[in-house]
C-alpha cells in the first residue's frame, strides 16, 4: 500500500466544526455495577447513592451521581474528539432532572462559538450538550469550551 491509508476514528478538526452544527452519540445505559464502582472510586457515599432503600425518597430507583452522568456524557463524546481534543478549557454545568440505574443516555450536541486563536494553529469551540435519557427528557446540560487542532 503506498498510499496513506485513511485513518478512521478521528475526531473532529475545528476546521469541521461550524457554529449551528449539530450532532448526536451512540447511547449507554447506566448499570447498577457502574454506579457501585464510581462511588468506590470517588467516595461519593451519599446515602442516596449507597443504600438500597428509596421509600422515604422523591426519587425512586437507585439514583446516579450527576457527576457519574457528566463522566458518561464525555466518554461517549470522546470519537468526537479523538486526536484532535488538545484541551478542557471549562464549562458551566446543570442538572435538569434525576438520572437511575436502568437508565440509557445519549448526548444531542451543538456548536454555538467557534475561533482560531492568536497562534492560528487551532480554534476554541463552545458547545451547548444535552445528556438526554430514553423517555427524551434532558438530564443534564452544559457547555464545554475547547481547543482543537486544526487541519
Amino acid at each position: 500500500m503506498s498510499d496513506p491509508a485513511h485513518r478512521i476514528g478521528r475526531g473532529y478538526c475545528y476546521d469541521d466544526l461550524k457554529v449551528g452544527m449539530r450532532f448526536r452519540t451512540h447511547r449507554r445505559t447506566i448499570a447498577e455495577a457502574d454506579v457501585a464502582a464510581f462511588v468506590n472510586l470517588t467516595w461519593l457515599t451519599e446515602e442516596l447513592f449507597t443504600v438500597d432503600d428509596d421509600s422515604q425518597r422523591a426519587i425512586k430507583g437507585r439514583a446516579v451521581p450527576g457527576a457519574l452522568v457528566y463522566s458518561f456524557a464525555e466518554g461517549l463524546l470522546l470519537p468526537s474528539m479523538q486526536d484532535t481534543g488538545l484541551a478542557f478549557l471549562g464549562a458551566t454545568l446543570e442538572v435538569k432532572g434525576p438520572t437511575v440505574v436502568g437508565d440509557t443516555l445519549h448526548v444531542e450536541v451543538e456548536v454555538t462559538e467557534a475561533r482560531v486563536t492568536s497562534k492560528g494553529d487551532r480554534g476554541l469551540v463552545r458547545f451547548a450538550n444535552r445528556v438526554v435519557n430514553q423517555r427524551g427528557e434532558t438530564v443534564l446540560a452544559y457547555d464545554p469550551l475547547r481547543m482543537l487542532k486544526r487541519k
